[in-house]
């Protein structure tokens, strides 16, 4: 056989299968996108959960410095990663919706 002579065949599908693989393959879609919501959501809350055990922790840790600068820097330090995490937090969140 050369190759002109190659004439591939395909199989033929009618308008009611062709419709009904579509409409399967935006439900498998939908599914992904669904699931993966979900999966972001729960990363959310696990950085969440983590960030607020670490800046509860540097908060105990300026606490128990016996100097006023080195706690006063620790607690502004917690602050601004709590600021900024809160805000990437909640953009995040909006763009999961």
């Amino acid at each position: 056989m050369t190759a002109r002579s190659f004439k591939p065949e395909f199989a033929q599908f009618d308008s009611a299968t062709i419709e009904a693989t579509i409409t399967r393959i935006q439900e498998l879609n939908e599914r992904l996108i669904g699931s993966s919501k979900n999966a972001g959501r729960v990363a959310l809350d696990a950085y969440e959960n983590a960030l607020t055990s670490i800046l509860d922790f540097q908060a105990q840790i300026a606490d128990a410095s016996p100097l006023e600068w080195v706690s006063a820097l620790a607690a502004t330090h917690a602050q601004f990663i709590k600021d900024v995490s809160t805000a990437y937090v909640k953009e995040a969140r909006d763009n999961i919706k």
